[in-house]
């Protein structure tokens, strides 16, 4: 039996999307050097960069046990020992998940070790707060330990930068967005002349702050159908924090809506007889106005403004044709997302 022939244009692709994937596999390390060297490091105790924060550890029952400078920027850090009820998650982390912190503790609890400090910043009302170690603390309060381990920093704005510190745990979309929005509350009440822009490195990404308001009041929503069309239009605004939030009120609302609509749809199409899992992801494709926009490489202008697309995303909700559906474009769907 004759074998069949691959169209050379077929395998230089494949070769071509294998060079791409092995170049973003490679890590390519600086070739000049940053940070401190290894005498920049050293701190003493005595030194007046932590004299203060000394002065607090002591007066909430702990004990200070060393100092450095961190290697990149030259901040100070106090190691230090502080009991568990000095402690406080931010207010504004995702929410504790008691079968992790159970696994957790029963980990640490087999390998006879508290390894990993947490890391801690002073706290609103004194005492501290730890913006990444909710499941760490929770975990030594189940294993009844009197002190934690803590690095401390004297950059209270550490408090915010959840995303990038806390990986105990992978974040999905709804713990993301969730924590992104309670920080954005805390933010605007604590800087209330900033805007959304002031603190981008914070949320990270503008859909989350909308995202965010919506798992607030649907907790089962089903962001990650939504997030592809809101990466493409959803900015930071220029308004105040305090505005902006305003403003993305309405825009939770109106995706809630559309999700009801949306709802409705899939239901319809269940009762044709279609069985897919991702019939949602599907009805949502199809209403998203931007669904064939492709931006020029570093171009970030949105297609249309969120609320433009979110009028006619509801608009076409309204006007969805359940009998013209085929099981041909589920299975599109359904082989894209699994790609």
């Amino acid at each position: 039996m004759t074998a069949r022939r691959v169209p050379r244009s077929k395998t230089r692709s494949k070769r071509k999307a294998v060079r791409r994937t092995d170049a973003r596999k490679r890590l390519t390390p600086r070739k000049e050097k940053r940070g401190l060297a290894a005498d920049e490091v050293r701190l003493d105790l005595a030194d007046p960069a932590v004299a203060e924060l000394k002065r607090e550890i002591a007066s909430a029952g702990g004990a200070a046990i060393g100092a450095y400078r961190e290697p990149l920027a030259g901040r100070p850090l106090l190691l230090a020992s502080l009991p568990l009820e000095a402690i406080e998650p931010t207010p504004f982390q995702r929410d504790l998940s008691p079968t992790h912190t159970k696994r957790l503790a029963q980990k640490i609890e087999e390998s006879g070790s508290f390894l990993d400090p947490l890391i801690v910043v002073r706290g609103a009302r004194g005492g501290f707060w730890t913006p990444n170690g909710r499941h760490r603390l929770a975990a030594a309060k189940v294993l009844g330990l009197r002190q934690i381990t803590v690095l401390i920093s004297p950059d209270e704005a550490l408090a915010f930068k959840i995303l990038a510190l806390n990986t105990e745990k992978a974040h999905n979309l709804k713990d993301r967005s969730l924590e992104v929005i309670r920080m954005a509350r805390a933010l605007a009440e604590r800087s209330p002349r900033s805007g959304e822009r002031d603190f981008s490195a914070e949320f990270e990404a503008p859909e989350l702050l909308t995202l965010g308001i919506v798992y607030e009041q649907e907790a089962r929503f089903a962001g990650g159908a939504y997030s592809p069309f809101l990466k493409k239009v959803d900015r930071f605004g220029d308004g105040t924090l305090r505005k902006g939030l305003r403003e993305r009120e309405g825009y939770a609302a109106r995706l809630l809506e559309i999700d009801r609509h949306v709802k409705e749809i899939v239901a319809a199409l269940q009762r044709r007889g279609f069985r897919s899992p991702y019939l949602r992801n599907y009805v949502v494709a199809r209403l998203n106005p931007v669904r064939f926009h492709r931006a020029a490489k570093g171009d970030d202008t949105p297609p249309m403004p969120l609320r433009a697309a979110l009028t006619r995303m509801a608009a076409a909700a309204k006007q969805f044709d359940v009998d013209a559906v085929k099981q041909g474009d589920i299975a599109l769907v359904a082989a894209v997302s699994s790609d």
